[in-house]
């Protein structure tokens, strides 16, 4: 089975720049509804993905010394501040099933990249166990129908 059968491009996922502010970053997941998004560079190789928990620990740590956080003022730190690198780590397009099926036990998306670390989109889980389930039921199918004659 090919990757590339299950890959969501680059075009329809929504990702941040690492210099983005931690307040840009915040409205993109806040707007798309994500719990985790990926991470690119200028370049648009793929860094590392950034979720929820991650903006939470920034504001926990205390890294920010007011009582009360203030998103304004968040406008002048990057998202590059507060990136755990590897975390979501990304698959290369020529990645077998195995390896899919493996990191979807992990992470509710998988990012895929070319051979130069290039960004080229994602794969969900959500899409490989659909995939799993149609072909179940429909090997399935024709096989419960002949018993039943």
């Amino acid at each position: 089975m090919n990757v590339a059968f299950f890959l969501k491009p680059k075009s329809k996922v929504a990702f941040l720049y690492d210099y983005y502010s931690i307040r840009q970053g915040l409205e993109k997941m806040c707007y798309h509804g994500y719990t985790s998004i990926p991470v690119l560079d200028r370049d648009g190789r793929y860094l590392t993905s950034i979720s929820e928990g991650d903006f939470l620990w920034y504001v926990i740590k205390g890294e920010n010394t007011e009582e009360q956080i203030d998103i304004k003022n968040e406008e002048a730190k990057n998202i590059s501040d507060i990136l755990k690198p590897d975390k979501n780590p990304p698959v290369k397009i020529t990645a077998t099933m195995e390896e899919m099926i493996l990191k979807a036990m992990d992470q509710n998306y998988i990012p895929v990249v070319d051979d130069r670390g290039f960004f080229i989109g994602i794969i969900t889980r959500k899409d490989i166990i659909k995939y799993f389930y149609d072909t179940a039921v429909l090997d399935k199918e024709p096989e419960e129908e002949i018993a039943l004659k």
